[in-house]
């Protein structure tokens, strides 16, 4: 009869083990976890008030002193901290600031805690950085600044504003917040959680203020009821050199998103004692019951598992039980994956790539629709604007420039769709040529016929150097986008009154050269292999009326990609030169000549 007695013995403990810990961790976290994080929660608060209490009194009437110290309290804790008065006022303090090095004086910018949003203030500001910034002087040395705008990115600030630009000495700004947890978001909660709290005073026929006078800290849950979020509210007393009695309110976020993770370990840690001595006795039992079959299983397994079915022990254990029969499959199942696995490697290749195809085709998708929307969020923010504008009946004088603004920004982004859909076109492979032979002299001195305007008015000079015809195969409409691409952006990025040269030669009796040059300043060392990725701009400004798309020399490198060409671009003594081959159409008729 065959003995099921390991089976069994198995099933007993594991079922009994699995389960056990399985209850007493949902029952431990279904009781106590919730509570144990909001009490962890507000203890560590309460503790980081007191210490903030003892540091604001030290500032006696130092505001400026008191509102940093406010504010770094804000970053470490999560949380909107307010300051009221004696008469239960709020006082007015905007611990958040940025101090500016610029050429000749230091200028201190203040963020309203109530008209600034989380997003206004870019994420990787820090010390020895160069920031440029568009807003109010509030005092007659031009020293403090309410900013309007963090690194603008038109060329001029709007009218009535200041623009300035300098290192960055010193700063204070919220860091690693989320929405729910950001200060200025908290801290439009204030006010509305304290006047809460008063209400349900005055409702039990009680003093705010008299309540407040006690000296006791108060705790409190208060939830949003736009948001649905429940804070911690707590409220202390705090005292000053000047003797008036002031009161902190701190409002912070119990949603358990990155403190809960904390909170979790910490909580698992009074259970892992227990689940360690579990461990061991298991370990124990299982080495008495497992150890003797177990290892001549473990090496066939281990041979097996490197694939190595050829020099797998052929000792079959005649064991009755369980391990007798695992070690028969085992031997079952090495002849059939020796076999399987044969003919599974040869479809596996096939099924890899297509699998590669979707999901690289669900990136581009991805990609597609990221960068179409980073950059259209910018010129339709210009053409609300100016909508608005022209909403708002602004004077006739304005309309036909609004107007005119608002189409090109239109055409800007119709360009850029344009281009988009070209590029992901190429990407997936959709783009058949159309080769044939063509005169490649003849396409580049048309092309160059057409920005006389721009070469006028930049006073340029334009250079050929080539034979009077250079006969290529190539599709005629692709190698003209490619022409028209590199001749804009040499005519773009030319130094004024600097030269242009486009030169043609014959490589060999195969390959033609085409190589477009300007005068004017070097490519970044790191940009160089970097420039033909699609959004990439050498640039660092990405002005929007001297920038293209940045789609221009993605699309270039796909279209001589597809005419199987070598391209590059490498800075000269004299500029930047773009250089690109194509397959020459003599070659071309002499192999299909000799193929005849």
């Amino acid at each position: 009869m065959k003995k099921r007695g390991i089976v069994f013995k198995l099933f007993i403990i594991t079922s009994i083990v699995t389960i056990g810990i399985f209850a007493l961790i949902l029952i431990g976290q279904g009781l106590f976890f919730e509570k144990f994080y909001r009490a962890v929660k507000i203890h560590d608060l309460e503790q980081n008030m007191h210490s903030f209490a003892s540091e604001y009194a030290q500032q006696g009437d130092n505001l400026v002193s008191a509102a940093r110290i406010l504010g770094q309290f804000s970053n470490e804790n999560h949380a909107a901290l307010a300051i009221y008065n004696s008469e239960l006022q709020r006082r007015s303090m905007d611990p958040y600031y940025i101090t500016l090095q610029t050429k000749d004086r230091q200028v201190s910018l203040l963020f309203s805690s109530l008209g600034t949003s989380i997003g206004d203030i870019p994420p990787d500001l820090q010390v020895g950085a160069t920031l440029t910034v568009d807003g109010l002087y509030m005092d007659q040395d031009d020293t403090i600044m309410q900013p309007t705008q963090l690194q603008p990115q038109t060329p001029k600030p709007e009218q009535g504003l200041d623009r300035i630009q300098g290192r960055i000495i010193d700063l204070l700004v919220p860091q690693g917040q989320e929405l729910s947890m950001s200060p200025f978001y908290t801290n439009t909660l204030v006010d509305q959680a304290f006047n809460d709290w008063r209400n349900n005073v005055n409702k039990e026929k009680q003093s705010a203020l008299h309540t407040l006078q006690t000296g006791e800290t108060i705790q409190r849950e208060w939830v949003d009821n736009w948001s649905g979020v429940t804070y911690a509210m707590i409220l202390m007393p705090l005292h000053t050199s000047d003797r008036e009695m002031n009161y902190a309110l701190a409002l912070s976020s119990l949603q358990p998103v990155g403190e809960a993770a904390s909170l979790l370990q910490r909580y698992y840690i009074y259970l892992a004692p227990v689940i360690i001595v579990i461990l061991l006795l298991l370990s124990f039992v299982y080495s008495r019951l497992l150890s003797r079959p177990l290892l001549q299983l473990s090496r066939t397994s281990a041979r097996m598992a490197t694939l190595d079915f050829q020099s797998v022990d052929q000792q079959v254990l005649h064991a009755s039980d369980e391990f007798g029969e695992v070690s028969r499959n085992l031997d079952t199942l090495r002849h059939n994956l020796d076999a399987a696995l044969r003919q599974l490697s040869e479809s596996n290749a096939a099924l890899q790539h297509e699998m590669a195809e979707k999901t690289r085709a669900e990136e581009l998708r991805k990609e597609l629709i990221a960068n179409i929307s980073h950059e259209l969020k910018t010129p339709l923010g210009i053409v609300k604007g100016f909508a608005e504008g022209l909403q708002d009946d602004v004077a006739a004088d304005k309309r036909e420039r609004y107007v005119q603004l608002i189409v090109t920004e239109t055409d800007r982004m119709n360009a850029l769709i344009m281009d988009m859909l070209q590029l992901s076109r190429f990407e997936v492979k959709a783009v058949k040529l159309k080769e044939q032979p063509i005169d490649i002299v003849r396409h580049i001195r048309a092309l160059l016929h057409s920005f006389t305007p721009q070469v006028d008015d930049r006073n340029l000079h334009i250079h050929t150097n080539g034979e009077a015809v250079l006969e290529v195969i190539a599709d005629a409409r692709r190698i003209d986008q490619v022409l028209l691409n590199l001749l804009s952006n040499a005519v773009r990025h030319a130094r004024e009154g600097g030269g242009i040269t486009v030169s043609w030669r014959m490589i060999d009796e195969n390959e033609a050269e085409i190589i477009i040059e300007n005068e004017g300043e070097p490519i970044p060392a790191q940009d160089l292999e970097r420039i033909w990725d699609q959004f990439y701009r050498a640039e660092r400004s990405r002005d929007r009326k001297t920038g293209g798309t940045g789609l221009g020399l993605a699309i270039v490198k796909h279209i001589l990609e597809l005419h199987h060409s070598r391209y590059g671009v490498n800075n000269t003594d004299r500029g930047v030169a773009f250089h690109f081959t194509l397959k020459r159409a003599i070659a071309d008729e002499e192999m299909r000549n000799h193929d005849e």
